[in-house]
């Protein structure tokens, strides 16, 4: 087992840029003739794809909440023949839910422990000058056994600022490895369940480019790699195994959210992965032995999805002889119908009863663990499964009976349990891992 030195970018809560720090330094080092492994802390299934984008490598969520021991080591043994990883945080460093998971409360300060990275804070010193030492101060000394690399300070006004905002460090004993100008024009796109789609990006190679030269000039890259740290990646593990040989997949600007990890573990039983596009009218592969419809935004498309003939009879044909498996987006995709945010109501597969509206809009975010009434692919009835869910959309009907029974983190059930009607499943909730058993 080689040892990969390793860092976590974080901060103390979200929007303080260290999304734009991530892609800026992993391009960078990349640029510098550096093999790169980027990960993301916790879930989120948007971040990563901008990660391979910036890196040339697929990026990976680690999560202590949702993650056995057996899938961490898995995930983690990606980074074999890296120079270095690079993780990115979400939320606050600290931030996680109240009750233990399967290895802890999914914060990233846990995976920088797990992992020996140590811990980039990017701090947003708006409106402060030595008074962001405190807070970074703080932070440092929350969990004395955190490795702690140092600090950037992002959003700096002038140089009489950096002056100040750097004298409070010092005093704090706290290493500046960076100092970044505040620039409105470096910020990504966001729509409503964050950052858009790296796909989407109207250029993203020239964004990240920018970011990376950014940081180039104002961060001591030399210094951030020194800083970095880590434990011996482990031997190659298995990731999780396909639902079925041949998989049809749903992947375009309407379905695109899967978990990479997910991916890779198919690709590497030898699975084959067969890409289908319901916004082209594309229908699955009739050869498939199943058709999976990943998250994402049917709720952006529902007019074109409605008008999808092709689609909608391929889905139909399937689903007289195979499993049809949909998540969140494709859940509702699955559905009666959806009702957009101007209130339209969009005819859709028809294989489930559900009807979902996103005009009448509530945030639903958070871990889910669903223990399943019934068989979904790749998973027997009784198992219990991992996952997080986050979407606006509401039910308004689900007549089928239910998939699982969900709860949130604290093993409080929530109503979203998903549904089942013959051959068809789904389900608001996105599939991290299922339970490891000792």
């Amino acid at each position: 087992m080689a040892d990969v030195p390793g860092l976590l970018i974080s901060a103390p809560s979200s929007g303080t840029g260290k999304t734009t720090v991530m892609l800026g330094l992993l391009r960078a080092l990349a640029e510098d003739g550096l093999q790169v492994q980027p990960f993301k802390s916790g879930p989120d299934y948007i971040d990563p794809t901008f990660h391979r984008a910036a890196s040339g490598r697929h990026s990976f969520n680690l999560d202590g909440w949702a993650m056995g021991a057996g899938l961490w080591q898995a995930i983690a043994s990606q980074a074999a023949g890296a120079d270095i990883c690079v993780a990115e945080g979400s939320m606050g460093l600290y931030d996680g839910v109240a009750t233990r998971g399967q290895q802890g409360f999914g914060s990233s300060a846990e995976t920088a422990l797990a992992m020996g990275w140590p811990v980039v804070l990017v701090l947003d010193v708006s409106g402060q000058a030595q008074s962001a030492a405190a807070t970074a101060l703080g932070f440092r000394t929350y969990r004395s056994e955190l490795p702690f690399a140092g600090v950037i300070l992002n959003r700096v006004a002038s140089p009489r600022h950096e002056r100040l905002a750097r004298l409070g460090m010092e005093q704090a004993g706290l290493p500046v490895l960076g100092v970044l100008p505040r620039r409105g024009d470096l910020a990504l796109p966001e729509r409503h369940l964050g950052l858009i789609q790296a796909v989407e990006h109207p250029d993203l190679e020239a964004a990240i480019a920018t970011y990376a030269a950014f940081l180039r000039n104002h961060v001591d890259l030399a210094a951030l790699r020194a800083a970095g740290r880590g434990l011996p990646v482990p031997g190659a593990a298995a990731l999780p195994p396909p639902p079925a040989q041949r998989i049809a997949i749903a992947r375009d600007a309407a379905f695109s959210f899967t978990y990479p990890h997910l991916l890779q573990g198919w690709h590497a039983t030898g699975a084959e992965i067969l890409p289908f596009s319901p916004l082209a009218d594309e229908p699955p592969d009739p050869q498939a032995d199943v058709v999976w419809l990943p998250g994402g935004y049917p709720e952006l498309h529902a007019g074109r999805l409605a008008a999808a003939e092709n689609f909608r009879a391929g889905l139909r044909r399937h689903a007289e002889r195979r499993p049809v498996h949909g998540e969140c987006g494709g859940y509702m995709a699955l559905g009666a119908a959806l009702i957009d945010k101007q209130g339209t109501a969009h005819r859709m597969a028809g294989l489930l009863g559900l009807v979902t509206s996103y005009e009448t809009r509530k945030f639903h975010l958070g871990y889910r663990r669903a223990t399943l009434k019934a068989p979904m692919p790749g998973h027997a009835a009784g198992t219990a499964l991992r996952g997080h869910e986050f979407h606006y959309s509401t039910i308004l009907e689900q007549p089928d009976a239910p998939l699982a029974a969900v709860t949130d983190a604290d093993g409080t059930p929530v109503p979203e349990t998903g549904s089942l009607r013959g051959r068809v499943s789904g389900s608001f909730f996105h599939l991290i891992s299922a339970e490891e058993t000792a």
